[in-house]
């Protein structure tokens, strides 16, 4: 049988508005919250106000007495059910990890850890008991900056011995991917030491995180505001010991993510263990503040970098010395986020030498793990403003520099000194379409006009040209990584007796438009309209196998699978279609949702096909009667999307305040499903980028409490905070994978932070300015002016240049010891 691959398509790459929304935008949606059973209690918890301390007593009896109340819970009282929440990454095989139970046992290791939990009635008569729990508590010192921690002194898990969980290191000439980055640097005629500061973030979903528990039937059911159902059901078996097939998970309609919920919870423990102990359901659900508090944190970390490079500016080696503040306790996959940006530091340069060593430590703050792009913003943030500094100390233009090093098109596939095999690419041309789109040149001349003037407000202009691996799958590597689970992901198409079809997916969907996608995908496979497909997700027991969605893996590897399962639709079909059509299989070809009979207008629907398949009169001898097919899809490699990020900043020098002008970006996703989607997915992702350039922040006082606990001070900005951007595409398909799709979900906030960072630089780098910590607030850009105008050094750069060199290009050296060691970065601002 011939397949013919465009299967006359016309629904992939049209913008088709999402089949979700229409039920979203009118209310008609599920959320976890929502959810209301018979007898169903309430939970409210108890959090501690201190960083870290010893609990020396709790009292409860007057919560206890409280109206509505029925029970109060401590740590003592679940102990032995609670279990310790898991990290599935265990990056090194002496990493250490303290015990970390859902609620506190004997110890506070960071402000917000829970204590108890009240069930009431109603959760208003819950969060009014949780004030009258009287905890009695010893303080114990506390440990917040993690260059010091890193060094010894105060331990944040005295048991442990130490504040360093582990320390992983990748060297290109170990691996056999590059040469000795100590010699490049050695033997380099430039080289420049950076440190950069990646602010503590916090992902701020919509909706709160939320968890129903039902433990009344045979089997408990849990409904969670979570990004993986699949993945909770199996770590909360293994957690608190109960059977895997005794307990469902369902994730109804759930409002963001971005990272924020790919988490086995504390809540989620307690509320299973509570639900269970008491024998009723009960619901748990965050305000605000609690999810700002208590919700993992993102980012966090100082990146110390040393490039080396001719005095024509060809890279020649990179060093990468990082520290990861882990902060009180390790996460789901905690401890492997800050190696996901080892394989990008490199980016789409030609490095031929490379090291990476990444220090995770431990603080006595809330924990930190994925947070949209995990690993990957923060690798493409140093890279790209190194790039910057180079082309300063060389004197070219930024994109010049870039272009002198990238990885040419031709050149595809590359092996990068990083491991990784980069499929195909084509920065040249996301470049040039970009430059022109943004009026780079003009831009340009504009710049040098106002500095030429002395205009009180200047320009700078942003560049950052990026690539990340997307499709967090193989797995393969994600074994030789030491990562607990695979990443593979299942899905199944059945064909059902009308004619309809229905995708059953294991990745599950918290905005990325997974039914529509799905829909589009399986419409143009099997020829069946759009409006006939139906998409099942998040209940495990509907959608039994599945590894959930995070890392951009949705389409490249879900997708993949659903194309997978299509195709083997059709196969199971063809012996079918042709008993009925009185054909020999070879001799049929499908396409528009047909089977024909090549040379002939005999042919068959795949529709009618499936009635003859249901009423099974007469199906050819030894073939079962079922079109329905499952596939599980795990890709040889990751996918490699990139992209030109341009951002022009003006800059108010009298009063600091920067505010964008224009932001383009042209992005390559490989093939297009939905452009609509895409476009979604890049205007969210740079808002966040944007975010962490300019506005956001969670900061701790001196005695660890979380002093941006609200939206009053931690600042997420609105639209009337954000341009209008310019996005456009170029298409260079993927080989990995049978559509050539790439992966989207995080390219707007990997690229965007570097490109405006770098662009307020630049309106400022004449003025003796080399860098500005995140975020770039009016205050920190003002504070840099003065302190630029002052002549005092700033503390995290060197520049060291060869004598033998250019002599225009001599030696730079403003050098404290933050160029020197990590000690101290961490006060920086």
């Amino acid at each position: 049988m011939t397949v013919t691959e465009d299967r006359t398509a016309t629904e992939v790459g049209t913008s088709r508005r999402r089949k979700e929304d229409a039920r979203l935008i009118t209310g008609r949606t599920r959320w976890t919250d929502n959810i209301t059973l018979p007898g169903l209690l309430h939970l409210a918890m108890v959090r501690s106000p201190a960083a870290h301390a010893t609990i020396r007593a709790i009292d409860t009896s007057v919560a206890k007495a409280a109206p509505g109340v029925l029970a109060v819970f401590t740590g003592a009282d679940v102990k032995d059910e609670q279990g310790s929440l898991p990290c599935a990454w265990p990056i090194t095989a002496d990493q250490l990890a303290p015990q970390h139970p859902a609620i506190a046992v004997d110890t506070v290791n960071f402000a917000g850890e829970i204590v108890a939990c009240i069930v009431a009635r109603s959760s208003a008569e819950a969060r009014d008991a949780v004030e009258l729990v009287d905890v009695d508590y010893d303080d114990l010192p506390v440990v917040l900056d993690m260059a010091v921690a890193a060094e010894g002194g105060d331990l944040t898990h005295p048991d442990l011995g130490t504040n360093v969980s582990a320390t992983w290191v990748f060297d290109s000439a170990e691996a056999g991917a590059g040469t000795d980055v100590d010699k490049a640097i050695a033997d380099a005629e430039v080289v420049i030491e950076r440190t950069y500061r990646q602010q503590r973030l916090i992902p701020a979903f919509m909706e709160p995180r939320s968890m129903v528990v039902d433990p009344t039937g045979e089997q408990t059911t849990m409904w969670s505001s979570t990004q993986i159902p699949h993945i909770l059901r199996l770590m909360l078996a293994l957690t608190c010991g109960i059977s895997e097939s005794k307990l469902r998970v369902i994730a109804p309609d759930v409002g963001g993510g971005f990272g924020g919920k790919l988490q086995v919870t504390p809540e989620e423990v307690i509320t299973l263990v509570v639900a269970r102990r008491l024998g009723k359901p009960c619901k748990y659900t965050e305000t605000r503040s609690e999810s700002i508090l208590a919700g993992h944190h993102g980012r966090d970390q100082i990146q110390k970098l040393t490039l080396s490079a001719t005095k024509d500016g060809t890279v020649t080696g990179l060093k990468v010395d990082l520290l990861a503040d882990m902060g009180a306790y390790l996460g789901l996959v905690s401890s492997g986020i800050p190696i996901l940006g080892a394989f990008m530091y490199n980016s789409i340069y030609k490095f031929p030498a490379y090291r990476f060593t990444c220090r995770n430590v431990f603080t006595n703050k809330n924990w930190t793990d994925a947070y949209r792009g995990a690993g990957r913003p923060e690798a493409t943030f140093a890279i790209e403003r190194l790039m910057d500094e180079l082309a300063a100390e060389i004197g070219v233009d930024p994109l010049e520099i870039r272009e002198r090093n990238w990885i040419k098109h031709e050149e595809f596939p590359f092996s990068t000194a990083a491991g990784m095999e980069y499929d195909s690419g084509n920065y040249e041309a996301a470049t040039a379409k970009a430059k022109e789109l943004f009026g780079y040149d003009a831009l340009r001349a504009e710049q040098q006009e106002r500095r030429e003037n002395g205009d009180p407000v200047q320009l700078g202009i942003g560049v950052s040209t990026f690539t990340e691996m997307c499709g967090l799958a193989p797995s393969r590597v994600l074994g030789a990584l030491s990562y607990a689970a695979g990443g593979w992901e299942h899905a199944s198409v059945r064909m059902l007796p009308s004619g309809k079809v229905e995708v059953i997916t294991g990745s599950s969907p918290h905005g990325q438009g997974h039914a529509t996608a799905w829909s589009q995908i399986v419409a143009d496979r099997l020829g069946i309209p759009f409006d006939d497909i139906e998409v099942l997700h998040g209940d495990t027991a509907i959608s039994t196998r599945g590894l959930d969605t995070y890392g951009s893996r949705s389409l490249v590897v879900g997708g993949m699978a659903v194309v997978a399962a299509a195709d083997k639709v059709i196969e199971k079909a063809k012996p079918i279609a042709a008993h009925l059509l009185e054909a020999n299989p070879d001799d049929l070809e499908f396409a528009g949702g047909k089977f024909t009979v090549k040379g002939t207008d005999s042919s068959m629907g795949i529709g009618e096909l499936a009635f003859a398949v249901f009423s099974a009169h007469n199906m050819p001898d030894g073939v079962e009667p079922s079109l329905d097919a499952d596939a599980t899809y795990d890709p040889a490699n990751f996918s490699f999307p990139h992209g030109t990020h341009l951002c022009a900043v003006e800059v108010d020098t009298e009063t600091g305040g920067a505010k964008i002008r224009n932001y383009t970006c042209v992005d390559d996703i490989g093939k297009v499903v939905n452009p609509m989607i895409v476009e979604g997915q890049v205007h969210g992702g740079l808002a966040q980028g944007i975010a962490q350039a300019l506005f956001e922040e969670a900061v701790y006082d001196d005695a660890g409490t979380l002093v941006t606990g609200s939206f009053v001070d931690y600042l997420v900005p609105s639209a009337a905070d954000l341009p209008t951007f310019t996005t456009d595409r170029n298409e260079t398909p993927a080989t990995g994978n049978a559509l050539g799709v790439k992966g989207v979900g995080e390219a707007g906030a990997i690229a965007s932070t570097p490109a405006v960072v770098n662009a307020v630089v630049d309106a400022v780098r004449h003025l003796g300015i080399k860098d500005i910590e995140m975020p770039c607030s009016p205050h920190r850009v003002w504070t840099a002016l003065q302190t630029a105008s002052s002549g005092a050094d700033t503390p995290r750069d060197k520049t060291m240049v060869d004598d033998n060199a250019d002599p225009s290009h001599n030696a730079q050296v403003s050098a404290g010891s933050g160029a020197e060691d990590f000690t101290g970065q961490g006060g920086l601002a």
